[in-house]
């Protein structure tokens, strides 16, 4: 009986084809005819149509300038791994679906379902929760074992910001034109959550817009107060208006923060140390409003898009938030003050980890400045910009 050796499928293997030869500054046609095969080919190739010959793949690394391994690769699946859990234990944890990021040299777990209802169903996993690593004989209650579902070098490619911006998520669908299976990883929380985040080193990069009361400058006052040294790249990802999210019509007659004081307004707030809730706060002092008058103060929610469901549901009448939230599902919006939405990132990580430079240049691209200016309330004329942290900014 012989021994007939299967072809691996074409969805086994990684196929870097496309991104090496688009680093290269090649076209499907130049990489042909150096390659002494057909631009069909090649296009069929990075299309994962075809599997090339041990030949062609050869010489496909050799006019690239890399080994084969290095264009093409088995995808593995399986590999049990260990890491921090960031929050609580689930309860009944087992086979409970993760992201896994690895940050520097820390491998962080977050259960999926912390990304909310939409995203829980439309996001990806990176594994499965196995439940906790064992610590000599004890269990852990901070290390936990994931058996991983995507191939891990895929996974620690992922980029992971944290901020409350769901056009985050977009910026995802932009670097993987840029870098096949790169993708980003949105936690959203607050301003000074996403940065407290970021020194414990969670995620990659923070997100803040944190108005300064006294030189009504965005940022930079806050993390010179909250950040020690210079490792740091601070760069703009839009500009957008913040203010009162009311139903549409405003059936209750809101104008300015006073109102909220009246009792037939309810509002919904966002978390201690959260942007909008610094400016709610300015603004109720500003006024001589005292925080328990305002009804429905303590009720809080950790998301722009969150209040503003609660708004369109008429489970309350009014709450914080960007104007883009208030558009998106059809409300009305009080303007109050502009504000620079920016990106806090440990410099190191832009020459160590292998997206984030593709991440930062997909947001400064036309198409993607285009698209999230569409959505209505950003402006991105000063996407892209970096600020010294130290210095005049």
């Amino acid at each position: 009986m012989s021994d007939k050796s299967k072809a691996e499928p074409a969805s086994n293997i990684e196929n870097r084809l496309r991104s090496l030869r688009s680093a290269r500054g090649l076209s499907q046609g130049a990489l042909a005819g150096m390659a002494g095969v057909t631009r069909q080919a090649i296009y069929a190739i990075e299309a994962n149509q075809y599997l090339p010959t041990t030949a062609v793949a050869l010489r496909l690394a050799s006019v690239l300038g890399c080994r084969v391994e290095d264009v093409f690769s088995l995808i593995t699946s399986g590999e049990v791994i260990e890491g921090e859990l960031v929050g609580a234990l689930p309860t009944g944890a087992a086979r409970t679906r993760v992201k896994v990021a690895r940050v520097g040299e820390r491998m962080f777990v977050r259960p999926v379902a912390q990304l909310g209802d939409v995203l829980n169903f439309t996001v990806p996993a990176d594994g499965l929760l196995l439940g906790p690593a064992l610590s000599g004989r004890k269990k852990s209650t901070s290390r936990v074992r994931v058996e991983l579902i995507r191939d891990r070098r895929l996974v620690e490619e992922e980029v992971v910001v944290a901020g409350c911006d769901p056009a985050i998520f977009l910026a995802g669908e932009y670097i993987r034109r840029r870098q096949e299976r790169a993708s980003v990883v949105g936690w959203t929380m607050g301003s000074s959550a996403s940065l407290d985040a970021l020194k414990r080193g969670e995620v990659h990069v923070a997100g803040l817009h944190i108005v300064d009361v006294k030189s009504g400058e965005s940022n930079l006052p806050y993390l010179r107060r909250h950040l020690k040294g210079d490792g740091f790249t601070v760069v703009t990802f839009a500009s957008w208006e913040q203010g009162l999210i009311v139903r549409r019509g405003n059936p209750k007659g809101i104008h300015e923060v006073g109102d909220l004081a009246r009792k037939d307004i309810e509002i919904v707030n966002r978390e201690d140390g959260a942007g909008a809730r610094l400016l709610l706060d300015q603004r109720l002092a500003t006024a001589g409003i005292p925080a328990a008058k305002v009804r429905g103060y303590k009720r809080t929610v950790a998301s722009h898009l969150e209040v503003a469901h609660f708004i369109a549901d008429g489970l309350v009448d009014v709450g914080m938030g960007v104007r883009s939230a208030s558009g998106l599902l059809g409300l009305d919006f009080i303007p109050l003050q502009e504000e620079r939405y920016d990106l806090v990132i440990p410099t190191p990580y832009l020459t160590s980890h292998p997206a984030l430079t593709n991440f930062l240049d997909a947001i400064v691209s036309r198409p993607f400045r285009t698209e999230i200016e569409a959505l209505g309330g950003y402006d991105t004329r000063q996407t892209g910009k970096i600020h010294d942290l130290w210095g005049k900014a």
